[in-house]
């Protein structure tokens, strides 16, 4: 069982607004291929970074999965998938844990609404997390925009 901790919610929050504005195309590139001492840190930045770029492209849905040892993450419009560089395994085992967390999911399959402050804004998202014996996704969908 993990640890309840009620500032994940907020660090997640905390670095969104940090990486508002910035090119988060080109920014999660390059943080899925840092790695530091502190992993959690770094899943906070690419899933912040993450759910940034989905918002700025309107799509619909943001994937995380992986198979065996093959992670893939994208992001999906109507009818158009744009595929992220994947973070190391470690960092994507964390970003599953921190959405976990937050969201108080222990069982193999669930999923709750998110809400996410972004400065002066909000946004609620529906966040499916599923686990079987050699495959893992995390799948956020948003609202339609606009």
């Amino acid at each position: 069982m993990e640890i309840h901790d009620p500032n994940l919610h907020l660090r997640l929050m905390e670095m969104c607004d940090c990486y508002l504005g910035t090119d988060y195309a080109s920014t999660i590139q390059k943080v899925a291929d840092v790695r530091s001492a502190d992993i959690q840190e770094d899943a906070l930045r690419y899933l912040s970074l993450a759910l940034l770029f989905t918002l700025t492209e309107e799509a619909r849905q943001l994937s995380f999965k992986r198979k065996n040892d093959k992670i893939t993450v994208t992001i999906k419009h109507d009818d158009e998938k744009i595929a992220l560089r994947p973070p190391a395994r470690p960092v994507f085992d964390s970003i599953i844990a921190i959405m976990r967390t937050i969201l108080h999911l222990e069982q193999d399959k669930g999923g709750l609404p998110l809400t996410l402050g972004l400065k002066n804004d909000r946004i609620e998202v529906q966040v499916k997390v599923e686990r079987v014996a050699d495959k893992e996704t995390l799948k956020v969908k948003f609202p339609e925009l606009g």
